[in-house]
């Protein structure tokens, strides 16, 4: 199975005590999020866990923990997102000239074939023009190159909690995504990336992106360096195809405060969730309550034996 630990909030940059807590406590207690009283204990088994899959905008609080994992046998997948965007956007992100050193440095640990490059959420304004963007996005690319081989971007949507926390967004229209997309792709091919988009259809497919998703079996399969038998599996998105589940974070838990983000209900209830974590906890916010009613998850290893066919009925 794949363990995600980035679709709620950042582990990595603010959680990394506490993750590996678990790691070494061998499970994990997850709350769902529409549900507070039902609970999913999960086993962190290198066993029954075949990857962990990160998404972060700051690693480097991860950096120190990289080996040990390798040594516990646990494979890791990292996205890692760096953008043009400034305090006024991302007020907790660190300077991105210490990201991009921290990127190599997770190349370098955990392996070229391990770690993508996201440039996302794309929005357009007064400051963040078309030619900004494309202006920043070669500067990355040039640092980036050699480290990666493919750079994840999409476009900004407007989900309610976006349009509350940043109302002055707005979305592309179609013919700024295809022409800032082909720029971007453009660009990404001379310094050898490939350009992968999330959620964005295949309308740049025929300019040279990758449009089947940006977390699929095959990516999941390289990463590994062996093939795994998935279970169907429904999107919890229809515009995304990619295999995410048994995610365990928590939403309006990320300290990092930027004004597109999907899933910060408010500051007020980050600064408050944000006080009630504790390291030692196997849940991420707080601790057990009365009713909990906890429900043991069913896992297993995905990896196949060799000779064995590989199954590729997912949805």
């Amino acid at each position: 199975m794949i363990l995600n630990t980035g679709q709620r909030t950042d582990i990595p940059a603010f959680y990394s005590e506490w993750f590996m807590n678990r790691v070494r406590e061998g499970f994990v207690m997850v709350r769902n999020p529409y549900n507070q009283s039902a609970v999913t204990r999960y086993e962190i088994n290198p066993g029954l866990v075949d990857m962990i899959g990160f998404c972060s905008k700051n690693p480097i609080p991860m950096l120190p923990y990289i080996a040990e994992l390798d040594e516990r046998g646990f494979a890791q997948y990292w996205q890692v997102t760096i953008t043009p965007y400034g305090r006024d956007i991302e007020p907790g992100v660190p300077d991105k000239r210490e990201i991009v050193a921290a990127f190599q440095k997770l190349s370098a640990l955990a392996g070229k074939d391990r770690i993508v490059w996201r440039y996302d959420p794309i929005f357009l304004d007064q400051k963040y023009t078309a030619d900004a963007h494309l202006k920043a996005f070669e500067s990355l690319a040039r640092v980036l190159s050699g480290w990666t081989d493919y750079c994840v971007i999409s476009f900004i949507d407007l989900y309610p909690k976006v349009r509350r926390n940043f109302p002055e967004a707005r979305e592309l229209t179609q013919d700024q995504k295809i022409a800032l997309g082909c720029g971007l792709i453009q660009i990404a091919s001379r310094y050898g990336l490939t350009v992968r988009t999330c959620g964005e259809g295949d309308f740049l497919a025929k300019y040279g992106a990758e449009c089947g998703g940006c977390m699929m079996p095959a990516i999941y399969e390289k990463a590994l360096g062996q093939p795994l038998s998935f279970p169907r599996f429904t999107p919890s998105r229809s515009e995304c195809a990619c295999y995410l589940s048994c995610d365990i974070g928590a939403y309006s838990s990320c300290q990092h405060f930027c004004r597109y983000c999907y899933a910060n209900s408010d500051w007020r209830a980050v600064k408050k969730n944000a006080g009630r974590h504790d390291p030692r906890s196997p849940f991420l916010i707080g601790g057990p309550l009365p009713g909990d009613v906890v429900r043991q998850a069913e896992q297993k290893s995905w990896k196949i034996p060799p000779n064995k066919e590989v199954q590729r009925e997912l949805f």
